[in-house]
């Protein structure tokens, strides 16, 4: 059995169970815990189904930093429920969800998966930290495009996309990447620049969208070749030099706030799969009402170990 790591992007996969099962089973206390139900039978089919060694729950211990506002002070702004100045904004999170986010922990805790976070960075920072710095293969699950931009084949690693949902699982690689956008992992980055993500609040280049951002990649390389040829005015037409000139100041600035860090000093995790203690399991399952899905999870993680 060879080593991999699977690196979870937590919230992006509990919130897709929020919105994906059925609040139809509540806890004793009365909470909803569709989410939780949800992220344990996620964890037990992608165990199963990817075979990793080692497991980790990546956390966004500030899911909007504050220098990446400073760059471009509409990230994620539509998602703000209350700003905070002394530390991270409150996220708009439904009610329900928010009230099971602690039970998720509690699980992850007896499933013995290390959760990870970092002050002032995302869990997307934490998976690129990980990932760039694994000795050993990595699988990132996530539903978020940007991450694509770590795949990389030489050193193992791929990305495994949930934004099709459970049922439809994209494993991504070099070739899938450059498939799927007619651009290489290591342009990603600057090929979301360009295009932009109204999700995350970033504007783009206006009048560039896919195409264009893939057709200036593979005649130039990268953004700053890109904007060298703008500025000298070769190797594109007058009117997407005009765009690309027009968003100088964006483009100043974006690529940092796109690209992933990938090198938090996040010290050692210990994130070998064991087997998981059926006692603990068992009162998990009945304090919550989790029913199958905890007893799943414990199934799939035990058979790894």
């Amino acid at each position: 059995m060879s080593d991999r790591v699977m690196l979870l992007d937590s919230a992006s996969l509990y919130f897709r169970a929020f919105y994906g099962v059925p609040d139809t089973v509540k806890a004793p206390d009365g909470r909803a815990v569709n989410a939780v139900r949800g992220f344990l039978d996620m964890i037990a089919k992608l165990v199963t189904t990817y075979e990793p060694t080692h497991l980790v729950a990546c956390w966004d211990d500030d899911w909007r930093p504050q220098w990446r506002v400073d760059l471009i002070p509409t990230y994620k702004t539509h998602r703000v429920a209350e700003p905070v100045e002394t530390g991270p904004d409150v996220e708009v999170v439904p009610d329900p969800l928010e009230a099971q986010v602690r039970v998720i922990r509690e699980a992850l805790g007896v499933l013995g998966i290390p959760i990870v976070g970092a002050a002032d960075h995302e869990a997307d920072d934490v998976i690129g930290s990980l990932a760039t710095q694994s000795e050993i293969p990595v699988d990132v699950v996530t539903g978020d495009r940007d991450l694509f931009q770590l795949v990389d084949d030489a050193r193992g690693i791929r990305v495994i996309y949930t934004g099709r949902g459970m049922s439809n699982l994209e494993v991504l690689t070099d070739e899938a990447v450059l498939a799927k956008y007619a651009v290489r992992p290591d342009q990603y980055a600057d090929f979301a620049t360009m295009r932009g993500d109204a999700s995350d609040g970033l504007p783009g280049v206006a009048g560039v969208g896919d195409k264009t951002a893939a057709t200036l990649l593979a005649a130039h390389g990268d953004l700053g070749a890109i904007r060298a040829a703008a500025e000298a005015g070769t190797g594109m037409t007058a009117g997407v030099r005009a765009k690309i000139l027009a968003a100088a100041d964006y483009l100043s600035v974006a690529p940092e706030v796109v690209r992933v860090v990938r090198d938090l000093d996040l010290g050692a995790v210990d994130s070998r799969i064991r087997a998981v203690d059926p006692v603990q399991i068992e009162d998990l399952a009945t304090r919550w009402s989790l029913g199958g899905s905890a007893t799943r999870a414990s199934a799939a993680l035990s058979a790894r170990r």
